[in-house]
């Protein structure tokens, strides 16, 4: 049984009082969030957004992979951000394993070779913010003048702790 009827029936409950549909392109707030995809995590509760704020890139822990670098060259070069915010956050499923573990479960689970993927996992989650900010900082694409904030989020408060 698929989730994508009750989806259909709450889109429709949603386009019944839907009036956003002459937001403009660029994010109001003028900020790209990376974040983790947890579903615990809700980036616009957590940090006061509405629709048309932010742009928010989720990826397994938040990462700043060469996917989340290509979703924030867009997001400032043509859409107008002039801001980073980082957050990963406690309890995160990234801390749970490593690189070998997943290619060996996909290796004998699926008969897949996963040998060339870095899953970017991490034994520490503030040292995993303080690398993401590095890595935007550092990357050529990225505006040198452009803010980069880093946090780690409580899953059990709700709470945002600045680290970087």
């Amino acid at each position: 049984m698929t989730i994508v009827p009750e989806f259909l029936a709450a889109n429709e409950r949603y386009v019944a009082g839907f009036e956003k549909g002459d937001l403009a392109s660029p994010p109001a707030r003028r900020v790209a969030v990376l974040t983790c995809m947890d579903a615990r995590i809700d980036p616009a509760k957590a940090l006061g957004l509405e629709e048309g704020d932010a742009h928010v890139i989720r990826n397994a822990g938040g990462r700043a992979s060469a996917d989340a670098i290509r979703s924030l060259v867009i997001s400032q070069q043509l859409l107008g951000t002039t801001e980073v915010v980082v957050i990963h956050h406690t309890d995160c499923g990234m801390l749970t394993f490593q690189n070998e573990d997943l290619r060996a479960r996909l290796a004998e689970g699926l008969n897949a070779d996963a040998s060339d993927i870095d899953f970017l996992p991490f034994s520490d989650v503030v040292e995993s913010v303080h690398e993401d900010i590095a890595v935007i900082r550092n990357s050529p694409f990225i505006s040198g003048d452009i803010p980069v904030s880093g946090f780690v989020y409580d899953v059990h408060s709700g709470r945002l702790q600045h680290v970087g």
